[in-house]
């Protein structure tokens, strides 16, 4: 992964140099705030969603094409092949070097992403436990197995703190907290992020009405399928992405390779990916909802970007 620099690092990262933080549930516009801010503040961007890390993966993850990134460098895209497992620890080093690089440069960073944990990895105090192949790969295969309600009971009874924290139908938290409890024999409560900023920022979250967001999902759905998503998830295969442990899982890949491998029909691909879609949706907004620092602001709005100027201006009335 590009970049380099220990977890936790923020050299260079003090008052005026804070980061804005662009975050929410899928297909609130998130991408398109970061570059709107970043454009009016005079910053680049930085991904924090885990699947805009991998090359290739550009229609399903709805990542920002160079014409629409209108001239403002963009980093931690493009950085991991499928094959590939994304490691939060090392894009925690990564995403930190870039943010204090681009605070070396005079420039404003602008993280924009939708993945909880790496937002978290990125600006919070957080030490990221170990990992262990063998060891996740045998909680994984009682996911596959029990099911996540199940695991989730496990969890319960070993790390109620833990279990409180994480809904019982994420499947991959779930395994990751035991993973950690088994490597370290301690609560993974105790390694979960605290809500203490190690990188000073400027949070705002884009929120939408459920119905709104609803139809803003299948309308993508619909485009990602216009758009050759197929034809992607085609290519992809051959590059190794059903052999990648995090790629092959992600909504829209996983059901077209269903369908490439001939486990479902292509409506039926369609309908669950905008189902599995939505229920992210969710999971992404009950995770952020929980953070009292972020200002929320509505998605779609036709003033959005200056409602957001203002309220990072309010934050940071040097800016």
């Amino acid at each position: 992964m590009a970049g380099t620099g220990a977890a936790g690092t923020t050299a260079g990262l003090t008052t005026g140099a804070e980061v804005i933080a662009v975050v929410g549930s899928t297909a609130t516009g998130k991408s398109d705030l970061a570059v709107a801010l970043a454009l009016a503040l005079g910053g680049e961007v930085v991904n924090a969603d885990a699947l805009q890390l991998y090359r290739g993966m550009d229609i399903g993850t709805a990542k920002l094409t160079p014409a629409e990134r209108r001239g403002i460098p963009h980093h931690q895209l493009d950085v991991l092949d499928v094959s590939e497992e994304a490691s939060v620890a090392a894009y925690q080093r990564a995403a930190r070097a870039d943010l204090t690089a681009i605070a070396a440069r005079g420039a404003r960073a602008v993280l924009a992403g939708g993945s909880g944990l790496y937002v978290r990895a990125a600006l919070d105090r957080l030490d990221i436990p170990p990992t262990d192949a063998a060891v996740r790969a045998r909680w994984q295969d009682r996911l596959d197995e029990e099911g996540s309600p199940a695991l989730h009971a496990r969890l319960a009874d070993v790390d109620p703190v833990a279990a409180a924290a994480i809904l019982p139908g994420n499947g991959r938290r779930v395994v990751r907290a035991l993973e950690v409890i088994e490597l370290t024999g301690r609560p993974f409560s105790a390694v979960m992020p605290t809500g203490e900023y190690a990188v000073p920022a400027v949070q705002l979250g884009l929120v939408a009405a459920r119905e709104v967001l609803d139809g803003r999902i299948d309308a993508r759905v619909d485009r990602m399928w216009a758009a050759g998503l197929v034809e992607e998830v085609r290519g992809l295969a051959d590059r190794g992405l059903r052999e990648g442990r995090t790629a092959s899982r992600a909504l829209g890949y996983a059901q077209v390779l269903d369908l490439l491998d001939g486990r479902c029909t292509d409506a039926e691909a369609r309908a669950d990916t905008a189902r599995a879609t939505r229920r992210l949706a969710r999971r992404q907004e009950s995770w952020f909802r929980r953070d009292p620092r972020i200002t929320w602001l509505p998605a779609g709005a036709p003033d959005l970007v200056e409602r957001a100027l203002d309220a990072v201006r309010a934050a940071l009335p040097v800016v």
